[in-house]
């Protein structure tokens, strides 16, 4: 029965799958199910200049789904896929910053003043930070931000 649909209506079944397959990127995110969700849209459209049985159908949209993964994954910029490159990520993205101690650290914790924002901070190293001395983040340790005094 399923083969008698698929014979009668190609076009609507690869229509189907890149529909549920783009529907499930959309609902995960991962980047992974975009290229198979085009490639079965390809071969829906193929099929409509050819008649392919479903065994080349799916041979082709398996050969198209590994090439178009493994194209993208080759040319996409570095900078999408590295870590710690998170656009929501407002404590990552505040690692090189300056700015300045909002009080005096007391047993190397504070708070700073960073882009026009007030952070939980922590010294790194021994020393000591007084209200207003400038400061460069090294890091991120949980909720905090790692400082140093800034050269």
């Amino acid at each position: 029965m399923l083969l008698d649909l698929y014979l009668a209506h190609p076009f609507w079944i690869w229509a189907a799958v890149g529909a549920a397959l783009l529907g499930l990127e959309v609902a995960t995110s991962t980047g992974w199910l975009l290229w198979p969700a085009a490639c079965a849209v390809a071969v829906g459209v193929l099929t409509l200049v050819l008649p392919l049985s479903p065994p080349w159908a799916l041979l082709i949209f398996a050969g198209l789904t590994i090439a178009t993964t493994l194209l993208v994954r080759r040319f996409l910029p570095r900078s999408v896929t590295e870590p710690g490159q998170d656009i929501n990520d407002n404590i990552g993205r505040l690692v090189g910053e300056h700015g300045r101690a909002a009080g005096a650290f007391q047993a190397g914790l504070g708070r700073v003043f960073i882009d026009g924002k007030e952070w939980a901070a922590e010294l790194e190293g021994e020393g000591a930070l007084a209200s207003g001395d400038e400061i460069q983040v090294t890091g991120v340790s949980g909720s905090r931000l790692r400082v140093r005094p800034s050269k």
